[in-house]
C-alpha cells in the first residue's frame, strides 16, 4: 500500500547579508529563502528555493492540493501533476521555483522513508563533489576580496570565482588582488551575470586571461545563446564559456548546451531533482561538463548522483543562510562536499527557534 503525502507547507525567511553585495547587473542587501516541508508516515521532508516570498502563495494556493495524497515514494508522479497544474499560470518564474522546492522536499522525504541519504537513494557516481568558493562581489574592497578568497583556499578549494562587469575598468585591478590572494595554482573564475554585449565580452575575456582566468560565466545574457556560442569560439584558448543558472526547464538547457563548454543548472529553479537529474543526459550526449549553481546543501547530493558533474558552487550567501537556518549542514572537507550516508535524506533540519526572527510576511 502506498505511503501518501499528508501535508505541504511553505514559509519564507529573509536574511540580511553580512555587508552590501553587488554583481555586474544587480545590487542587494538580503536573501530570501522559501522553505517547503512535506509530511508522510510521521516523517518530514524539507526543500527550499531562493526567490520572492510570493512563492509561498503559489505553494499554498495551487500546488499543495495537487501533491497531498500522492505516493511519497514516487516524486516524479507529483512533479508531473504539478507541471500540469500550473499550465495556465506559466511554468517559469515563481511556479518553477515553487515546484522545485516541493520536488526537493519530496525526494528528501522519500530518502528518509527509505532510511538512506539523498545521494545514496539517487545512486552515487562518487562519494564527494568538489566545491568552488563563490562570492567576490563587486561591492567588496580589494582587501575584503582577498580575505574571502584566502578563506576558501585555506578550506581546500582549488577554484574560486568573483563577480565582474559592474565597473569593467576596475576588473584587472580586482583580478590582480584576487590572484595575489590565492596564488598561481588555484583556478580563477569570473561571472559577469550578463553584463556585456558579445564584443565587449570578447575584449574583456582577453584582459581577464592575462590574470589566468579560465572560466567565464554568463559573459552575455543567457537569453542570447548565439552570443554565447560566438564567444565560446572567440575567447582565448583554455577559457571555458559557462551558462545555465537562469534556465527554467530542460528545453532551455538543451538550447544552451550547444553554446557553452560547461552547462549549469540551479536545482531550486529548474524543476528540482526530478528535472536536473535528466540534465545529466544532455551533458553526457554532448560531452559537456555540468556545474551546479548554488544551494550547496542540495546540490552536493544531486551532483554525487550525476555522471557529468564536476563541481558545486559554494556561494557565500547560500552557504551562510543554510548554516544559519539548518542543523546538519555539510562543511567543506579539503574543498569537497561529502554527503553523510548515515544521515537520511538531505541530513538537515530547520532550526525553528533561530529561523523565526527572519520570518517574512508573504501576504
Amino acid at each position: 500500500m502506498a505511503t501518501r503525502v499528508e501535508e505541504v507547507t511553505a514559509t519564507a525567511y529573509t536574511v540580511p547579508t553580512d555587508r552590501p553585495e553587488s554583481d555586474g547587473t544587480l545590487e542587494w542587501d538580503a536573501t530570501t529563502i522559501v522553505v517547503v516541508e512535506v509530511t508522510a508516515d510521521g516523517r518530514r521532508g524539507l526543500g527550499y528555493t531562493y526567490g520572492h516570498e510570493a512563492i509561498v502563495g503559489v505553494v499554498g494556493a495551487t500546488l499543495a492540493s495537487i501533491v497531498v495524497g500522492t505516493d511519497a515514494l514516487a516524486p516524479p508522479h507529483a512533479w508531473a501533476a504539478m507541471q500540469r497544474g500550473v499550465r495556465n499560470f506559466g511554468r517559469q518564474g515563481l511556479c518553477a521555483m515553487a515546484i522545485s522546492a516541493i520536488d526537493i522536499a519530496l525526494w528528501d522525504l522519500r530518502a528518509r522513508l527509505l532510511g538512506l541519504s539523498l545521494a545514496d537513494s539517487l545512486g552515487r557516481f562518487r562519494e564527494a563533489i568538489p566545491a568552488y568558493g563563490s562570492g567576490g562581489f563587486t561591492s567588496y574592497t580589494d582587501a575584503e576580496l582577498g580575505e574571502q578568497l584566502r578563506g576558501w583556499v585555506e578550506s581546500g578549494c582549488q577554484r574560486v570565482k568573483i563577480k565582474v562587469g559592474r565597473e569593467p575598468e576596475r576588473d584587472p585591478e580586482r583580478l590582480a588582488a584576487a590572484r595575489a590572494a590565492i596564488g598561481p595554482e588555484v583556478r580563477l573564475m569570473v561571472d559577469a551575470n550578463g553584463a556585456f554585449d558579445r564584443r565587449a565580452a570578447a575584449h574583456w575575456a582577453e584582459r581577464y586571461a592575462e590574470h589566468g582566468v579560465s572560466y567565464f560565466e554568463e559573459p552575455v545574457s543567457s537569453d542570447d545563446p548565439e552570443g554565447l556560442r560566438w564567444l565560446r569560439d572567440a575567447v582565448p584558448p583554455g577559457m571555458e564559456i559557462v551558462a545555465g543558472e537562469y534556465a527554467w526547464d530542460l528545453f532551455e538547457l538543451q538550447r544552451l548546451a550547444g553554446c557553452v563548454d560547461v552547462l549549469q543548472a540551479d536545482v531550486t529553479r529548474c524543476g528540482g531533482i526530478t528535472n536536473v537529474l535528466r540534465a545529466d543526459g544532455i551533458c553526457r550526449a554532448r560531452s559537456l561538463s555540468f556545474s551546479a549553481h548554488c544551494a550547496p546543501q542540495v546540490s552536493a547530493h544531486l551532483c554525487c548522483a550525476m555522471e557529468r558533474a564536476v563541481h558545486v558552487e559554494y556561494f557565500h550567501d547560500h552557504e551562510r543562510v543554510e548554516s544559519m537556518l539548518f542543523d546538519g549542514v555539510l562543511a567543506l572537507e579539503d574543498g569537497r562536499l561529502r554527503p553523510d550516508p548515515a544521515r537520511p535524506g538531505l541530513g538537515i533540519e530547520l532550526r525553528r527557534d533561530d529561523a523565526v526572527r527572519f520570518l517574512t510576511d508573504a501576504r
